[in-house]
């Protein structure tokens, strides 16, 4: 941990304002950013944004030290995201498994900035957003996206293929919105 972030955290486990304004200055735009990707709008994700650093700001005592406070607080925000989503219920299920829907697909992806890639990923359901922020993004195994949710394994496969075609088809719609 860095001498700063060193600095902040024992101010902000003594409950002093200035040191976690400071905090949440450092890290609100990484953190906001993961909250956009989960999230359906902007407001959402300053709520998802707000209730994560509440609680990352009341388990301060937990973090030991052991790696960096900002994953640390990375981690807090995705816990509270996937709190919120497993709450709304808002992971599709669809049973139906297209033959070689598991085979890796050899695509080449869309030439997208970060904001245009949130954009799209915002248009996505949620269930699909989901599951293809915590596979890719994330690096979660299908098996830790299924423990994380309440889902099978094969939904969240299927969910991720579903996901992957979508996405595709918003990027290329844009591509031709934009010519």
């Amino acid at each position: 941990m860095d001498h700063g972030d060193k600095y902040l955290l024992q101010g902000c486990r003594k409950g002093n304002a200035i040191a976690q304004r400071a905090l949440y200055e450092k890290y609100k735009t990484a953190l906001f950013r993961l909250c956009l990707r989960y999230a359906g709008n902007r407001e959402e994700a300053e709520d998802w944004l707000q209730d994560g650093f509440i609680k990352a700001f009341s388990d301060l005592h937990q973090y030991k030290g052991d790696g960096a406070l900002g994953a640390w607080l990375r981690r807090v925000v995705l816990n509270v995201i996937l709190q919120h989503l497993r709450r709304q219920k808002l992971v599709v299920i669809d049973r139906e498994v297209p033959d070689g829907a598991y085979e890796q697909d050899e695509q080449t992806p869309f030439p997208l900035d970060a904001q245009a890639l949130t954009q799209l990923l915002q248009q996505l359901p949620p269930g699909y957003r989901t599951v293809l922020n915590l596979y890719i993004l994330e690096n979660y195994s299908h098996a830790d996206i299924a423990a994380s949710l309440g889902i099978s394994v094969n939904t969240s496969k299927t969910q991720l293929l579903k996901a992957k075609k979508m996405l595709r088809k918003l990027a290329a719609s844009r591509l031709v919105d934009k010519t």
